[in-house]
């Protein structure tokens, strides 16, 4: 590995902040590696977590040797980070601004250092890449303490409490003391670069406006927080997880994306590397039901409008991911300027899977409707033709092959789960309909149910393993399968599924995680465990009543978790190194259901 290969710290390093618009991840040593203002899957304004040397970063540590704690203070995302050195220590506070009741976003990142003893002598380095590396900004001194930096159609309005000095017309750099109960506030903001040759443009920005901005950020998540149902509140995990999902929500839209990155490898060195800052139906309603469950309400509401919205109110439009503001077109493209993480490549931007056939998600959104339906939301008529025509175009389309909750990098295939979210389309749209009491081809629909069901139990159940498969008339086993009972496909406990409970621990099982399969999917190389099917698992076990079991995998996959609670998407259990995007949405959905399905497993 090249010298700027072993710099890229280990994933499990990062931590992260939001507004519920952008988010950003800052290492241990207080750096911010990957940021995108003004939205979470806009181009990057720091992004060296891609590159090391082209990417840019905004760093903020002492000079010389030092040791560092984290961790959130109290149940937000405000991050503390205590930097102690043989002259002092100090406390830097990170934060994405949110001001407003309504949660709306300053696209703000504050840092505050507070001098905690003796004396430390910090040095500060900001070097913003915008376009993801591609452009280097330029960078001016644009009012007393206000610096611009504006390239392409990206640009920043830095504030810092000290003099910076303008490095080569594009970073900044300054090194400042810090002593025993001094503050000294910096910021960035996001702002159209037009706006930044108005000489009239004055922002807010000063020590008492950041100061302010951290009592209301605080104040705003706690709120959030002190939602959530009593039979959680005490463990840790689990609000940690709430919070994480809040984090990858889109406020202005109510969308919901799935990770915060782009192309952190689910192999070192692989080319398993994709973009998740999109909104897929799929993980969406996952998180928006793992936080109905704790007791969060209006997330279900603003995604299922941000849904219909999208895809225009037509179930012919659906598809399978939208961009967080609603767009459509998501084509997939390299970057290959970019190094990736340690050397992973190709980097990508994009998401061919938003042009795939993928049957499960029209399951999925009437799953939605129902949980609504239960917690005592009534359906319009606007939102019904959406879920009717999804119901109708489920039953036209089941008999298909599709591209699968993995989106296989094969030609389509006959995946069970697949075929099984369909058949819960079909339920889920006849009890709606029927509660409702609304007039549709009840009899067409419940033939159409039944023939799904007896497709299934021909071709997806391997009747002498007694289990069912990954695909029709294949010998291979899914972690997928262990979600069919919460569609209510089949009983966690009828005989068939304990079955293939066991079949997936004893096929998929390895170092205590789980793989996600064990068919050849069109790509090389080897991925890591995935840790949501270990989640998977240990709620089917708990459902089965074999809390042992259960809470020793659940065990197992909270150990994945890094020092303040935060998920990747994948786990390599040899080397103990966290892969994939992160965090990852599924990972913090699939520990809650699991938990709330143990009860309450100690943290």
């Amino acid at each position: 590995m090249t010298e700027s290969r072993q710099s890229y710290p280990p994933i499990s390093d990062y931590a992260v902040i939001s507004d519920c618009h952008c988010t950003a991840l800052i290492s241990r040593s207080g750096s911010v590696d990957w940021c995108c203002m003004s939205r979470i899957d806009d181009d990057s304004n720091f992004g060296r977590l891609l590159d090391w040397e082209r990417g840019g970063f905004w760093s903020i540590a002492p000079a010389g040797e030092y040791t560092t704690s984290r961790r959130y203070k109290d149940n937000t995302l405000v991050l503390i980070t205590d930097f102690e050195t043989n002259q002092g220590k100090v406390r830097l506070y990170d934060f994405m601004a949110i001001s407003d009741a309504d949660g709306l976003a300053n696209k703000l990142h504050a840092r505050i250092l507070e001098g905690l003893a003796g004396e430390v002598e910090i040095v500060y380095r900001l070097s913003a890449r915008f376009a993801y590396g591609a452009v280097i900004p330029c960078v001016h001194r644009h009012a007393q303490k206000l610096y611009a930096a504006w390239g392409s159609n990206q640009g920043l309005i830095i504030y810092s409490e000290v003099g910076l000095q303008i490095v080569e017309d594009s970073d900044l750099e300054a090194t400042v003391t810090v002593r025993a109960g001094e503050r000294v506030h910096f910021s960035a903001r996001s702002v159209p670069p037009e706006r930044l040759s108005d000489a009239a443009f004055d922002p807010p920005e000063s020590p008492q406006y950041l100061d302010k901005q951290l009592e209301q950020t605080l104040a705003w998540w706690k709120n959030w927080v002190s939602q959530i149902e009593p039979r959680s509140c005490d463990n840790k995990q689990t609000i940690r997880s709430a919070l994480t999902l809040k984090a990858l929500t889109f406020e202005q839209t109510g969308a919901v994306a799935a990770a915060a990155t782009t192309s952190l490898p689910e192999w070192i060195g692989g080319e398993r590397n994709w973009d998740y800052r999109y909104s897929w139906i799929r993980d969406s309603v996952f998180t928006v039901q793992a936080l109905h469950e704790l007791g969060f309400m209006r997330e279900a509401e603003r995604f299922s409008a941000f849904i219909e919205r999208s895809a225009a109110g037509s179930a012919e439009q659906l598809q399978v991911l939208f961009g967080v503001d609603g767009k459509r077109r998501l084509r997939e493209i390299e970057l290959p300027w970019l190094d990736g993480y340690r050397g992973s490549q190709p980097v990508r931007i994009g998401n061919r899977a938003s042009a795939q056939l993928q049957l499960d998600a029209y399951g999925e959104l009437l799953e939605l409707a129902w949980i609504r339906h239960c917690h005592g939301t009534e359906i319009d008529a606007t939102h019904w033709r959406l879920l009717a025509g999804t119901v109708e175009i489920a039953i036209d389309r089941w008999e298909d092959p599709d591209f699968g909750i993995w989106e296989i990098n094969t030609s389509p295939q006959h995946f069970v789960f697949s075929k099984a979210l369909c058949w819960s389309a079909v339920n889920r749209g006849i009890l709606l309909a029927q509660s409702y009491e609304i007039d549709v081809p009840l009899k067409r629909w419940k033939a159409a149910r039944d023939a799904i069901k007896a497709s299934i139990d021909e071709h997806g159940y391997d009747s002498k393993r007694g289990v069912f498969r990954q695909v029709f008339g294949s010998d291979y086993l899914d972690a997928s399968l262990l979600l069919l009972p919460w569609f209510d496909f089949i009983s966690y406990t009828d005989p068939r599924m304990v079955r293939t409970t066991d079949a997936i621990c004893r096929e998929l099982e390895k170092n205590g995680l789980l793989l996600r399969y064990n068919s050849p999917d069109g790509l090389k190389g080897p991925e890591g465990a995935f840790i949501s099917c270990t989640f998977w698992l240990a709620m089917c076990l708990a459902k089965q009543d074999r809390k042992e079991e259960a809470t020793r995998f659940y065990r197992s996959a909270s150990a994945c978790a890094n020092d303040l609670g935060l998920f990747s998407e994948e786990f390599d259990a040899h080397s103990n190194v966290m892969l994939g995007n992160f965090p990852q949405g599924l990972t913090h959905i699939s520990q809650i259901m699991a938990q709330l399905a143990l009860g309450a497993p100690p943290d």
